[in-house]
């Protein structure tokens, strides 16, 4: 078992089936890996913070697994490094839902709650999840500050905040102001690709996460 949502009202059910896609791919992991999480991921963090990072979906190995979004793989090494480096964390992560590790003032929450086949989810599948995104956003009474990892992110979050996409176009360490007032920054997503191939280096993305702490203080 994975720890409590801290926003559990949002949370889609275990064997959610608004996706057919997903949900075959959800029982055919179940099958070969009976003790693997193989459900929606929840969100994870403090829901009072006023920064919300909004990550693409579960990594088959990572958050699928454990249980616990970019837990126990190679995305996660980065960002809970950095976390932990801004003083949103405390505690040691260890790639564990049962690590101990505590989030201060941020939260973390995904575009597409499942597991999506090759990391790359449809564009219906999107959508669909985002029933559970724009209550979970709506849910965060101190947000100012969303933290969009990579453009399927930042697509998601601006819908869900009410914006417009043609006037808030992703670059890395693009600001939008939404309709609310709140802010989406922008930042290539910390995957294993972005990373290998150097489009995301650490220093590229404690940038981002500096001008959130800056707007959100």
């Amino acid at each position: 078992m994975t720890l409590p949502s801290p926003l559990p009202h949002t949370e889609p059910p275990h064997d959610c089936q608004l996706c057919p896609r997903l949900a075959a791919l959800r029982e055919e992991c179940r099958a070969e890996h009976p003790d693997w999480w193989n459900a929606p991921v929840p969100s994870f963090g403090d829901p009072n913070g006023r920064i919300a990072i909004i990550g693409l979906a579960p990594g088959r190995n990572g958050a699928n697994r454990t249980g616990r979004p970019f837990t126990g793989d190679f995305a996660g090494d980065l960002l809970y490094a950095t976390l932990a480096k801004f003083g949103f964390s405390s505690g040691a992560y260890e790639g564990r839902s049962d690590d101990g590790l505590i989030l201060r003032n941020i939260i973390i929450l995904n575009a597409v709650k499942c597991l999506p086949p090759q990391n790359k989810p449809l564009p219906e599948e999107i959508h669909n999840c985002r029933a559970f995104l724009k209550p979970a956003v709506a849910a965060l009474p101190n947000a100012q500050v969303f933290i969009a990892l990579g453009q399927i992110a930042h697509q998601s979050v601006v819908k869900a905040l009410g914006g417009k996409l043609p006037k808030a176009r992703f670059a890395h360490l693009a600001e939008h102001r939404m309709p609310s007032g709140r802010i989406v920054i922008d930042s290539y997503h910390c995957s294993r690709y972005n990373q290998n191939t150097g489009r995301l280096t650490a220093e590229l993305f404690e940038a981002v996460f500096a001008r959130a702490a800056e707007l959100s203080a």
